[in-house]
């Protein structure tokens, strides 16, 4: 467990940039600071790695507190992602994903092994190992900052805004990845954004920052249904809130007319029809306009890698309401099983 207990930052001019914030994070969470710029939320992040050091109070890792440990080796033991990817230009692929297991006295035998199981959880071909980060797009740079981050299997994971700089079909992509990996491995990830609406996709909890302090630190579902006050409310916005949405309002009036795509189109018709369209999820419908499934980026992305059809690419299991539902009880679902359309 990593816990904050009264923490502060006070720069000259005793302006106060975190300001006497504490809270609980459980080893296996998906935390998401989340605030305007200059609430603290980036401040905060890197004082856990004391990357910036506190001015008052402190921060444990499972009941240890940081100041007593090497600075240096606490950074190494905590995994840290930042917009800027920061991948050394001059190393491979695989020199940039076992740079902390290299300082860690790894073997070549693990680094090797490592960096082979680390491409191979982002769907890269392990001959990206032998590539510099210049032979890469910005994303693939970003899968493997991400992975980097996680080569010398650290519990804790640091992002600050790791996705902010990268266009939306791929953010989107990176997001679901993301997700994914922290489930999978168990890890806690601590992620800064400024995005509302990827602090509900990712986080199990979000702390709402202002002016240096928590307002509050819940799960989406309660924020959404019970924001602490008017700058929560307003932060998330009106058409966020799951509260303030009529009892009696249903599915039908919210639904919109998908984008589609026929069965016997290409993947690369679908690529062309997401980016003219603006849509991260196209749908799979055969002649008669039958639903038969669905594509996001990342399953296009491995369908084109693997030289598949577009009908072997599609994800058919869809999740279902009926017309008439109830739009709460439907959002309720939504936010449990973590589905972006039904």
């Amino acid at each position: 467990m990593l816990s904050i207990k009264h923490l502060t930052k006070i720069y000259s001019g005793n302006k106060k940039a975190v300001d006497d914030i504490s809270l609980d994070i459980q080893s296996g969470e998906f935390i998401a600071f989340i605030g305007t710029s200059g609430s603290g939320k980036t401040t905060a992040l890197r004082m856990i790695n004391r990357m910036i050091e506190a001015t008052e109070g402190q921060i444990e890792i499972d009941g240890k507190d940081v100041r007593s440990m090497n600075p240096v080796e606490l950074r190494r033991n905590i995994g840290y992602v930042i917009q800027q990817i920061g991948l050394m230009p001059h190393m491979t692929i695989k020199e940039n994903i076992v740079l902390v297991p290299k300082l860690l006295k790894w073997t070549k035998e693990e680094k090797d092994k490592r960096a082979k199981e680390l491409i191979k959880l982002v769907d890269l071909p392990e001959s990206f190992l032998e590539r510099y980060p210049a032979e890469l797009s910005g994303g693939q740079q970003q899968r493997i900052g991400v992975v980097r981050a996680l080569a010398a299997e650290q519990d804790i994971i640091l992002m600050d805004e790791p996705f902010g700089a990268l266009d939306p079909i791929t953010r989107d992509t990176l997001q679901d990845l993301v997700k994914t990996l922290q489930r999978k491995l168990g890890k806690t990830f601590i992620f800064v954004t400024h995005d509302m609406d990827e602090a509900i996709k990712l986080a199990d909890k979000i702390c709402i920052m202002s002016e240096g302090k928590v307002v509050q630190f819940d799960t989406p579902d309660n924020i959404l249904r019970h924001p602490a006050n008017d700058f929560v409310r307003d932060f998330i916005g009106q058409n966020r809130l799951i509260q303030d949405r009529p009892n009696d309002k249903t599915v039908e009036g919210v639904m919109i007319k998908p984008i589609t795509i026929q069965a016997d189109a290409t993947l690369n018709d679908a690529v062309h029809i997401m980016r003219q369209k603006r849509v991260d999820t196209i749908f799979v419908v055969d002649s008669n306009n039958h639903l038969l499934g669905f594509l996001d980026i990342e399953d296009i992305n491995q369908g084109i890698r693997g030289h598949k059809s577009l009908r072997d690419t599609m994800q058919q299991h869809i999740y279902t309401v009926q017309i008439d539902s109830k739009l709460q009880d439907s959002v309720r679902t939504i936010l449990k099983r973590n589905v972006r359309n039904v």
